[in-house]
């Protein structure tokens, strides 16, 4: 049996609660699987459809943690377990166990400065595991230069399903939604500095020049939400920006299919940063290019100047001009279709063989 303890899982929706999600399904196919995570409000219809074992740990955030690692220790002692699996090092912290353990690392979670309190406390649980799992070539090389062991150290790309096979009442709702409007940019992220909407609405002001009738799709929410819409106000853009948040599964995959070009030019802001990006992988899904940041892990998720573009995310005019070089001569449609081909190496049926090797 192997334990995956994790602090993000479904129902509650995000890139890390799929993940985890589809790591545990997978796996359970060809392991007994036990998953420790964090409670959430109507989890009991979800872990009822699982085909594994799924035990809540609630209570206050802070004592949260001790409660989880002590129901951990105490299962660990009763039962045969082969391994533990942690979406974070924070989740192996309090585990004593001579087990072999397995962390997945994102890339922000490890980014403190080096010898700082935070570093030594990721150092002393990375260095007591059998396997630190990254989710690209860069989120590896960060954890090296913070102090990670580099022979310790495996890429595995997070998996993804198929995609959905689009509505189509849904697909003639964004039709009408966007009717003349082309061509059509799209980001699905948090408003948060890191993802970069500022500078693709800067860069869309002079993209309107010679695309009047341009639009760009913002799918999401944050604590930026506010300074954004201010600043489409401020450009005059607001009859080329369009905001949607809190919508369906199904509309959000069918704006996506429905636009050209995904762009997210992310930047590493403070600590924070894009370790892979999966949402680039979902949108080539719908054989749709993206336009990615160099600051973190895009370049494992795209092939550039094939499935989409890597550009300096700190730079303005890299953006415009790698945006516009995309939609000159409909240089995406080619690279859509590259990129439609590309991202079946993310699907969970190749992925988890990779996390086979290292089990077995």
């Amino acid at each position: 049996m192997y334990l995956i303890v994790t602090r993000s899982f479904p129902p509650e929706l995000g890139g890390m609660q799929s993940l985890m999600w589809g790591l545990s399904r997978e796996l359970s196919k060809n392991f007994m699987i036990k998953v420790f995570a964090d409670y959430i409000d109507d989890h009991k219809n979800f872990d009822d459809q699982a085909s594994f074992s799924i035990e809540r740990v609630g209570g206050i955030k802070f004592l949260r943690k001790y409660r989880k690692a002590q129901l951990i220790n105490e299962f660990i002692k009763e039962n045969k377990v082969e391994g533990i699996i942690a979406d974070h090092w924070k989740s192996l912290e309090l585990i004593r166990s001579s087990k072999k353990k397995y962390c997945l690392i994102h890339s922000k979670e490890i980014n403190h400065p080096k010898g700082s309190s935070l570093n030594k406390r990721v150092l002393n649980v990375l260095e007591n595991v059998e396997k630190v799992i990254a989710n690209s070539q860069f989120t590896k090389s960060l954890a090296i230069n913070h102090g990670v062991s580099e022979n310790k150290i495996i890429v595995i790309n997070p998996g993804i399903d198929p995609a959905r096979e689009l509505n189509k009442k849904t697909i003639t709702k964004v039709e009408s939604l966007l009717k003349i409007k082309s061509p059509r940019l799209v980001t699905v992220s948090r408003f948060d500095k890191r993802k970069n909407h500022e500078k693709i609405i800067m860069a869309l002001r002079n993209l309107k020049q010679i695309y009047p009738d341009i639009v760009y799709i913002c799918i999401g929410y944050g604590e930026e939400e506010d300074n954004i819409k201010n600043l489409v106000k401020k450009l005059d853009l607001e009859g080329q920006v369009m905001f949607f948040k809190d919508i369906t599964e199904d509309l959000k995959n069918a704006l996506i299919a429905k636009s050209n070009v995904f762009v997210m030019p992310s930047i590493i802001y403070k600590t924070s940063v894009e370790g892979f990006g999966i949402a680039y992988v979902e949108a080539a899904q719908y054989g749709i290019p993206s336009i990615g940041g160099k600051d973190g892990g895009a370049s494992d998720a795209i092939e550039h100047e094939k499935t989409g573009l890597i550009c300096d995310g700190n730079s303005l005019d890299d953006i415009y001009s790698s945006i516009h070089k995309i939609l000159e001569h409909k240089k995406y449609l080619e690279f859509g279709n590259n990129a439609k081909k590309y991202v079946t190496k993310f699907q969970w049926s190749k992925i988890i063989e990779d996390y086979k090797k290292i089990l077995n």
